[in-house]
């Protein structure tokens, strides 16, 4: 089941209002790519499957919507001292690309791990990689390593306002199909999840709210299971999602916004980032592919929407995968 995990006490999160929501789209406008749902190939009417096609977002991530509005929220001041992240990859890209937008300085402590064509990227954006240990990047957070620096460290699970941007994501699907029955969210630290359900909730509370999770790395599942944080062993290609735990402010909100957790195999989520390139000429990365791997899984329970979260895998990792099939 894995180790009760021990965080810094915190107040649980609150969910983000209607009126958050919205104020943040209007804050968002003026930097958001237009992303219109597509259908999935091969779909029948009444079963549907529409993508959210997040990876046509700018710097091929959805990150950038809770990014840029968590650092628009800081104060001029405070920015100029620099901008910090924790990343396995998009997240850092988001911000480096904001460092840019506002002339600051954006760094990122990355895992050594991390994908070559997601540090390459957030260089090429402007921002500074900080490569350590895999360990090292999750001792920072869970010893709040970030009150020992001076930059404006933006959280990208726990920090409320990543959270309301995030949700503007949940406005749009809400507002272009009326007819969904189900949304299947990719989950790693909750903050995606946590800001599209709050969205859905307030606008379209009888929608069914599925978090999609990598078999190699259940967290969720095992919290939802034991009643409570705990952590799990992480091996999965889906490197954005790979977060071994729940923090303790996340998972209350994320327990009360769910109707159900599915696990997704290594073996369908490099099936579907094959599907994807081939059928749908959508190129995704593994964490980008769970929530359809979910949904086509779930096929016939009605209209769905499944959000394709980024695009920034490896050639040669991509290479592989496609020669697989």
């Amino acid at each position: 089941m894995g180790d009760r995990v021990a965080l810094p006490m915190t107040t649980c999160i609150q969910r983000p209002t209607l009126e958050e929501v919205e104020a943040a789209a209007a804050v968002l406008d003026e930097v958001l790519v237009p992303t219109p749902l597509v259908p999935l190939s091969g779909t029948n009417r009444g079963n549907e499957i529409w993508l959210k096609p997040e990876i046509h977002q700018r710097i091929g991530s959805f990150k950038i919507r809770g990014v840029y509005h968590a650092v628009a929220q800081l104060s001029q001041e405070r920015r100029a001292a620099g901008l910090s992240t924790v990343s396995a990859g998009n997240t850092a890209q988001a911000l480096a690309w904001c460092g840019r937008w506002f002339g600051v300085e954006a760094r990122s402590l990355m895992p050594e791990t991390a994908p070559q064509v997601k540090i390459d990227a957030v260089r090429a954006l402007g921002g500074t990689p900080v490569l350590v240990p895999m360990a090292e990047v999750f001792r920072f957070l869970k010893e709040n390593g970030w009150e020992n620096e001076s930059y404006a460290f933006i959280h990208p699970w726990i920090d409320r306002q990543v959270l309301i941007g995030h949700a503007t994501l949940g406005l749009e699907i809400a507002a272009e199909r009326h007819e969904i029955e189900t949304v299947y969210i990719p989950v790693g630290g909750g903050g995606l999840l946590a800001g599209v359900a709050s969205a859905l909730r307030a606008v379209r509370p009888e929608v069914r709210i599925v978090a999609v999770e990598p078999a190699g790395c259940p967290a969720l599942e095992r919290a939802v299971q034991a009643g409570h944080p705990v952590t799990v062993p992480c091996n999965t290609l889906c490197d954005g999602v790979a977060v071994p735990y729940i923090t303790d402010q996340m998972y209350p909100l994320l327990v009360s916004l769910i109707d159900d957790v599915k696990l997704v195999s290594e073996k369908r989520v490099r099936e579907t980032i094959r599907r994807l390139a081939g059928r749908d000429r959508i190129v995704a990365e593994g964490s980008g592919a769970l929530a359809v791997a979910a949904a086509e899984d779930a096929r016939g329970a009605g209209p769905a929407v499944a959000i394709v979260t980024g695009g920034s895998i490896d050639l040669s990792k991509l290479s592989g995968i496609l020669g697989e099939g």
